[in-house]
């Protein structure tokens, strides 16, 4: 107990010692009234006195902590994150591991061990025409996992972002007996200021907010606008524009056989508007860009445009309703991960754009915090000239998925997927694909 403390009590303690002693010792002395009231108040004089002594030497005491210096706060670390950045940068961290797991049967032949379809849902990987003699094949991968890095800085009245992303889906620098080692793979890599964004990022012209919740990888990867490029954008408001890095892909004339090139003398143009309101989103994005192809004794050009409508509908707390349709001359290698080519090559080395159309819808209900579910369907068509391609080039695509993904804690999924897909080519021919996918994803 401190010095004050004891002091305080000393003083209160004289204090009542007095109230009950004095009036007492006047009664004993048989003291008139008027005497006995003189005594009172002088005692509540007395207690009045100590009363604001107590309370001056509480606020002497009170003043005298707060004139203490705080103490100095201890650094997080003894040097900077980033030494190199503006004063005042935000770094942030973050990323997800994630475990793939899937069985697979093919109703016409094994898709290739090598293939990327071996790994997510690849509709051009499907096989056609083949026999089915295999049992299904089992697969198990960590290769989808990823981090990212993030630098914001608020300079002068503008807003600077620096964005690096990456997963571990690149060329294997092992094998599946022994270690299973992949290689570092880029995604995004791009600086903002303001209303400006350089660098590699998701094109324009796709609407990633309208994906579905999938365990696979895509989900509906036949009728989505799915790229990842470089490219230049302006956003102002709703509306954004960019010049994105051409590539051109094509069939050869009637071997079926895919090409690309990347002769293209001018960046692909992209336009697009959202609007967003609490009932969901919707937006309309365009695309026109150059399609070329350069041999030693010929240069070939043709233009394709394309139109994709798109955006999520909130039916409640617990539904949402999320949809694509796109279209248009020379859409290949932006839909369904270039399911079908750019263009068509002729007998004379000339370029005809190829028309394709497809589109998804899907419906996400959550059945408790805990619990959600989706199911949707996709699909994609190309108007191929069998004279120009020959009958081994993808007609058209389809597939339907039902998943339940469940969140036994924050950040931490357990989800299984349910993948029937169909393709079919030119001739007529088809293969499907049955798939259960599950997987076991931590967000952090």
């Amino acid at each position: 107990m401190n010095r004050f403390n004891l002091r305080q009590r000393s003083t209160l303690s004289l204090a009542l010692l007095l109230a009950i002693a004095a009036p007492g010792q006047a009664l004993a002395q048989d003291a008139g009234a008027q005497d006995l009231e003189a005594r009172i108040a002088q005692l509540e004089q007395m207690v009045g006195a100590l009363k604001s002594e107590l309370e001056a030497q509480k606020a002497a005491a009170a003043a005298a902590q707060a004139a203490k210096p705080a103490p100095p706060a201890q650094p997080i670390q003894a040097t900077a994150i980033m030494p190199g950045a503006n004063p005042g940068t935000r770094f942030s961290f973050g990323g997800f591991i994630k475990l793939d797991a899937m069985m697979t049967d093919t109703s016409d032949g094994e898709i290739a061990d090598s293939s990327a379809g071996r790994l997510f849902y690849l509709p051009s990987a499907t096989p056609v025409g083949g026999v089915d003699e295999e049992s299904p094949d089992f697969d198990a991968h960590a290769q989808f996992s990823r981090v990212w890095f993030g630098a914001d800085t608020d300079l002068d009245g503008h807003k600077l972002k620096a964005y690096l992303e990456m997963d571990l889906f690149g060329g294997a620098l092992g094998n599946e007996v022994a270690t299973n080692t992949y290689g570092v793979t880029i995604r995004h890599a791009y600086v903002a200021w303001d209303r400006w964004l350089a660098g590699q990022t998701w094109s324009n012209f796709q609407d990633v907010a309208a994906l579905p919740d999938a365990v696979d990888f895509i989900g509906p990867t036949e009728g989505t606008i799915f790229v990842r490029q470089a490219q230049l954008r302006y956003t102002n408001g709703a509306f954004s524009a960019s010049l994105e890095n051409p590539e051109t892909t094509f069939t050869g004339y009637l071997n079926g056989a895919r090409g690309s090139s990347d002769d293209n003398s001018v960046p692909d143009l992209t336009l697009r508007w959202l609007h967003k309101a609490d009932w969901g989103h919707f937006t309309v994005a365009g695309l026109v860009r150059q399609l070329k192809v350069e041999t030693a004794s010929t240069s070939e050009s043709d233009t394709g445009f394309a139109l994709s409508v798109s955006g999520k509908w909130n039916l409640g707390p617990n539904d949402d309703i999320r949809y694509m349709a796109s279209a248009g001359s020379g859409i290949g290698r932006y839909l369904g991960l270039g399911l079908g080519p750019d263009a068509m090559v002729a007998a004379d080395g000339s370029l005809d754009a190829l028309d394709g159309y497809g589109g998804f819808i899907a419906w996400r209900h959550a059945f408790s915090p805990k619990l959600r579910g989706n199911v949707f369907y996709s699909m994609a068509q190309f108007d191929n000239n069998p004279l120009l391609t020959g009958l081994a080039v993808t007609e058209s695509a389809r597939s339907f998925h039902a998943n339940l993904i469940y969140s036994p804690l924050p950040k931490v999924d357990i989800g299984a997927e349910l993948i029937w897909g169909n393709r079919e080519i030119e001739s007529g021919a088809d293969g499907d694909l049955r798939r259960l996918h599950m997987h076991v994803k931590y967000s952090f």
